[in-house]
């Protein structure tokens, strides 16, 4: 992606993120993407106890009115809105902290004992470093080195 497409989606997350707080739901990825020649704006969101369908389209219809009337995106696009799903994203701190105990998978951009990809449980997070037990052993891998990580759901029985 461009630096002006991370720029764009920055700011239209610093946009979209406190009118999400506002109606009680997180914010938790937005992705601008193209997709079979159109455009789709994705945005993931949460709350306490779970986001239902009805808070998806709830969501699509204030936040779309407001990117509309500010005139947020000047071409044509979808909007989509839904839950982080079973594998959810970690992309700030604190989703981190609200990791620890779960199976997480995470992709890093510089080689951590000559790997580059983990999974494992994260054990805990603390000082900007992740501590990730995988079989009998734990890496410690820097917050700032994270390219890409997500909880791994694990099904019971």
């Amino acid at each position: 992606m461009s630096d002006s497409a991370d720029l764009g989606i920055r700011k239209l997350t610093e946009f979209i993120a406190p009118v999400l707080d506002e109606m009680g739901f997180e914010l938790i990825d937005v992705e601008y993407v193209s997709e079979h020649g159109r455009w789709v704006l994705r945005i993931y969101a949460d709350k306490e106890g779970g986001i239902t369908l009805d808070d998806c389209a709830h969501v699509s219809r204030e936040v779309g009115v407001l990117i509309d009337v500010k005139d947020i995106i000047k071409n044509e696009y979808v909007l989509e809105v839904s839950s982080p799903g079973l594998n959810r994203p970690l992309k700030k701190e604190k989703d981190f902290l609200w990791a620890v105990g779960k199976k997480i998978k995470v992709r890093t951009t510089a080689v951590v004992n000559g790997h580059r990809r983990f999974t494992g449980y994260l054990k805990k997070f603390e000082e900007n470093v992740l501590h990730i037990k995988i079989d009998n052993d734990v890496f410690m891998l820097p917050f700032k080195d994270i390219e890409k990580a997500n909880v791994v759901y694990e099904f019971n029985g």
